[in-house]
């Protein structure tokens, strides 16, 4: 799995609110526990900013601190020794010795099964829209367009390809889902984890070691 330092800082701004607890000088009283967002894009917010915060222990405790941070030290040394092998025929593979690892499986726990479960889930529509080759009329249609010039409005409405993909894929996305019903359950699973994890870490960050940090 690719990383890039520049989009890992730029999650911490999403989530300024939460990060401000770290200003606090010693002796100041501990902040209160965020309250947990609702909403998808709440919750990722703070599982970032606790990430980030995370990370840039790590980086300042091995003397790798940016910017740019050394990526071998952010990212783990080559060989990537986990790997996870899709349907659709790539393989993804991530470090378990850098600054970002170390990070996941103080959140996760489990760093081996939360990267598994990400991968998978987050590769669903991929592994459905690559199921739609199956269907007989659909690669007629993906034929079709294929003869298409690139700018031939006409052409490719003519080809059919996208009315037919919207009208299978919803399918296809459900077979796929109801497939990898065990990964999607441990990807809700750590993630709620790493939610009450962030939570109690952002407000005292001051700890070493998050509550529970086991697999």
């Amino acid at each position: 799995m690719e990383h890039s330092a520049p989009r890992m800082r730029a999650t911490v701004t999403t989530a300024a609110g939460l990060v401000l607890a770290v200003a606090c000088a010693a002796g100041c009283a501990a902040p209160p526990r965020p309250a947990l967002p609702t909403s998808e894009q709440g919750r990722s917010d703070l599982i970032k900013a606790a990430q980030q915060l995370l990370v840039d222990r790590c980086l300042t405790t091995r003397g790798a601190v940016g910017p740019p941070p050394e990526q071998e030290v952010l990212f783990g040394a080559a060989p990537a020794e986990l790997s996870v092998t899709l349907a659709t025929g790539h393989t993804v593979r991530t470090h378990t010795d850098g600054c970002l690892a170390e990070a996941h499986r103080s959140l996760y726990g489990d760093q081996a099964r939360w990267f598994r479960a990400e991968v998978t889930v987050n590769n669903l529509r991929p592994e459905a829209q690559a199921r739609l080759t199956e269907d007989a009329a659909y690669r007629d249609a993906l034929a079709r367009r294929a003869a298409c010039a690139d700018q031939d409005a006409h052409c490719i409405r003519a080809s059919g390809l996208e009315e037919l993909r919207n009208r299978l894929e919803p399918a296809r996305l459900a077979q796929v889902r109801a497939a990898h019903r065990e990964e999607i359950t441990t990807y809700d699973q750590l993630r709620d984890r790493a939610l009450h994890r962030a939570a109690d870490f952002l407000s005292d960050p001051s700890t070493h070691h998050l509550k529970g940090n086991v697999p």
